[in-house]
């Protein structure tokens, strides 16, 4: 591996952590800040909702800037623009502060997170991505382990700011990297002009989707205006798109008949997940009279299955193929969510939270890796931007079907079977991913050889 590679590499990792590490830490920090701000509980929610929505409506965007102006000149913007927020924040005189700068947080994390998947697609060749994206995945699992430890020690200790100016420091040492490291050139040459009407129609349609999903529980007039407005943007978005001479998504960022079920599994499994852990915390706390400490242990095991998947995913890749690996990891998932249906003992609760773990730290570099590999080099960024909006909307969209469907009494049964029905769902989705046949091209599986961005003699596509 070159020098520029590794630091590519390193820099990938660490805007992923980044972000995933302040998202961890923010619900252990809430209680703290809503009482040292004067804060009242809606406000305190808009310090989480404010930033999806920022985040979510600008992804695909993002990272259409990143494939027209470099993904590491996009990638120190967002780094450095994310480390001053944070700063910000930890200095906040009140919580609309707060709540702005969350909102600016947000769009400099968008600026960056696709930008993390495009420097990989654009220094890694096509049949050696899958290691980089197993240790992006890996570290990302660790964050959210440590997270909520790191959180809970510097609240305790320094205070609720110190969590802020956790991230200032490496934000800004990887950002002046990224500018001062001469880094590849664009791989448009003559950019298009940007698909502005595009971007926002899609902005509209998303930043829609996810309040709605936060307010979903409280349904009234308001929800069922916004959901008209959603579906409105949404239709509208479509035709643009078709209409278009140089639309948002290009047909090359999503060529490969593999990308769209990949980008479907990532959102039925980060949903699956995410619900799964919000009926988990009130069946520990709540059902089984667990303080948060001890319900901390017993979902331990996720995070350890989920990083030691993650890292042994690239070798089932190679062996299994995405198709096997994905269908079996969907599976996997599913099992241990119906697991926790009627767990109570530490045994069955540790089981359960173990094959969460192991089924979605697979699922992430299975299907992510189909996602950049199957994507143009040209288009990386909107590849990018297309996983990470599947992973934001995912979570959003599990919470709330499981809000809905637990109902007052906190029953789990009903809402952990149909989250499971949803990752069964991914499962199915993933049979149209590529398999491990072996044809032409010196016996390499389909996997391995079908490259839409190569720029070699070697046919791209057949």
């Amino acid at each position: 591996m070159t020098g520029h590679r590794r630091l590519t590499l390193a820099g990938s990792v660490a805007g992923a952590v980044i972000v995933a590490l302040d998202g961890t830490v923010l619900s252990v920090v809430q209680p703290t800040l809503q009482r040292d701000l004067d804060a009242s509980f809606g406000q305190v929610q808009w310090t989480s909702t404010g930033y999806l929505i920022a985040v979510a409506s600008l992804l695909v965007f993002a990272g259409r800037l990143g494939d027209r102006y470099g993904h590491q000149r996009l990638f120190a913007v967002g780094m450095l623009g994310f480390g001053a927020a944070s700063a910000g924040i930890g200095l906040a005189p009140g919580i609309g502060w707060v709540i702005g700068l969350r909102v600016v947080q947000g769009v400099f994390g968008a600026l960056a997170q696709p930008a993390t998947l495009g420097m990989l697609r654009a220094a890694f060749p096509a049949d050696r991505l899958r290691g980089p994206i197993a240790v992006r995945t890996a570290a990302i699992g660790l964050a959210a382990a440590v997270g909520p430890l790191v959180g809970g020690a510097l609240v305790a200790g320094p205070g609720w700011r110190a969590v802020f100016f956790l991230s200032v420091v490496p934000a800004v040492v990887f950002g002046v990297l990224a500018l001062v490291v001469p880094g590849p050139a664009p791989a448009q040459p003559r950019p298009a002009r940007l698909d502005l009407p595009g971007a926002l129609l899609l902005g509209v349609t998303l930043a829609g989707l996810v309040h709605v999903l936060v307010t979903l529980p409280e349904p009234g007039w308001t929800t069922a205006a916004e959901t008209a407005l959603v579906v409105g943007t949404a239709l509208a978005f479509v035709r643009h798109e078709r209409r278009a001479a140089r639309p948002l998504i290009p047909p090359e960022a999503v060529g490969s008949p593999a990308v769209g079920p990949a980008l479907g599994i990532l959102t039925a499994a980060s949903a699956a997940l995410s619900g799964t852990l919000f009926v988990s915390t009130y069946v520990l706390q709540y059902t089984l009279g667990l303080d948060s400490f001890q319900s901390a242990l017993r979902s331990l095991p996720l995070a350890a299955l989920m990083v030691l998947a993650a890292a042994g995913c690239a070798v089932l890749l190679r062996r299994a193929g995405a198709r096997r690996t994905t269908v079996s990891a969907m599976v996997v998932l599913a099992l241990g969510i119906l697991l926790l249906t009627r767990a109570s003992g530490t045994l069955a609760l540790c089981s359960g939270f173990a094959l969460l773990g192991a089924g979605f730290g697979t699922v992430m570099v299975a299907a992510t890796h189909v996602v950049v590999r199957h994507s143009a080099v040209e288009s990386a960024g909107v590849a990018g931007g297309l996983q990470q909006t599947a992973m934001n909307v995912g979570p959003t969209l599990g919470v709330a079907a499981a809000t809905v469907l637990m109902g007052p009494g906190g029953e789990r049964l009903l809402p952990l079977t149909v989250l499971a029905a949803v990752a069964l769902a991914g499962a199915v989705a993933g049979g149209a991913l590529p398999g491990r046949s072996t044809v032409a091209f010196g016996g390499r599986s389909d996997d391995d050889h079908v490259d839409p961005g190569s720029r070699s003699s070697v046919p791209a596509r057949r």
